[in-house]
């Protein structure tokens, strides 16, 4: 059912964000559409087969869908085919593109593409934490699509076998180093499992920015014009993070890559991780033990950014691309 259920939503989101729902008197029209890969697995069948199942309820719309790489490719060949001159309708780009793409004057908001009483609606029925890294500057230039948040992973088999309760995973900080200590384990001085592990490339300041926020902290207003990284909430935070491997010693103290630590995380070399919901069903594949997934722990309060990707609609579009939205809730209802 859930499977369903996402397959749906994918549908409508990928089909309203496109701007089909063309009315029967509109011409053939053909559409590009970039999309990247974050953490691997089967999104690109998906989306094709989002796309085919699109084309077959509209017959006179050709969708390109086109892999493009990770989240930093699609924006390099989104924009790229803009100045190019033969550009894509629109784009599933990091939702932390949105304030370059403005600068840029790259896209357009859907607050300006919208027309209907039903589209207004359709656009206020995402989760709001999810629009928040999709809105600025009063208008809604993004809409969520294969979108992620932080949560933690980790090692139920560990846990009883330090004699923690794996049922009830770290709540706060403090018990988050409690029981990292308890689940370090070491031969001499080669240490066989860390207690936990938080990537420190790829996407660090995603990990940084969860940290801060729970410590009470964001590190920039929603414009996007100012940063909070001298604050002390945020010093601390950055602070916890160090501690926990050079004070605490739960964690490596140097380079954690994000590439590499969901491996680790499955040949036990680490009893938690913080990484994306994106990893969940190839953890679920590949685990041999048994593990689960919580809530991040907090200082001051629970918090996480969420992450991935958002649809843009770039600027240069045509007048009857643009159209498409007066007709579009009857292929929302569609789906």
């Amino acid at each position: 059912m859930f499977t369903k259920l996402k397959r749906a939503t994918g549908k409508l989101a990928l089909a309203a964000a496109l701007g089909l729902g063309l009315t029967s008197a509109a011409s053939a029209i053909e559409l590009t559409m970039y999309y990247p890969v974050a953490v691997g697995g089967a999104l690109t069948q998906i989306v094709d087969g989002l796309v085919a199942d699109f084309q077959k309820e509209n017959p006179d719309i050709k969708v390109n869908a086109i892999y493009a790489g990770n989240y930093n490719d699609a924006r390099i060949k989104a924009l790229a085919a803009l100045k190019s001159g033969k550009p894509a309708q629109t784009s599933v780009m990091f939702s932390i593109d949105i304030y370059e793409l403005i600068e840029q004057g790259a896209i357009v908001a859907f607050d300006d593409v919208i027309k209907t009483a039903d589209d207004k609606k359709w656009l206020q029925s995402f989760y709001p934490a999810l629009m928040e890294n999709g809105k600025t500057l009063g208008k809604t230039w993004g809409i969520p699509f294969q979108r992620s948040t932080i949560v933690m992973y980790y090692n139920k088999d560990a846990f009883r076998a330090a004699g923690l309760d794996p049922e009830n995973p770290p709540a706060t900080w403090d018990e988050l180093v409690a029981a990292g200590k308890v689940l370090t384990k070491k031969s001499g001085n080669r240490v066989d499992q860390w207690g936990a592990m938080i990537p420190s490339t790829g996407y660090p300041y995603w990990m940084f920015g969860a940290l801060a926020m729970q410590n009470g902290q964001t590190l920039m207003n929603s414009d996007g014009n100012m940063t909070h990284f001298d604050a002390p909430a945020t010093v601390e935070a950055l602070q916890f993070w160090k501690d926990l491997g050079n004070k605490h010693g739960i964690m490596p103290s140097g380079t954690i890559e994000w590439g590499t630590l969901r491996q680790n995380f499955l040949q036990g070399k680490t009893a938690i991780m913080w990484h994306s919901t994106g990893n969940l069903t190839t953890v679920k594949k590949k685990a041999k033990f048994d593990f689960g997934v919580a809530r991040l722990p907090p200082n001051k309060r629970r918090g996480t950014p969420t992450g991935g990707g958002n649809f843009y609609i770039f600027k240069k579009t045509s007048p009857e691309e643009r159209a498409a939205w007066q007709h579009q809730n009857q292929t929302w209802l569609s789906f």
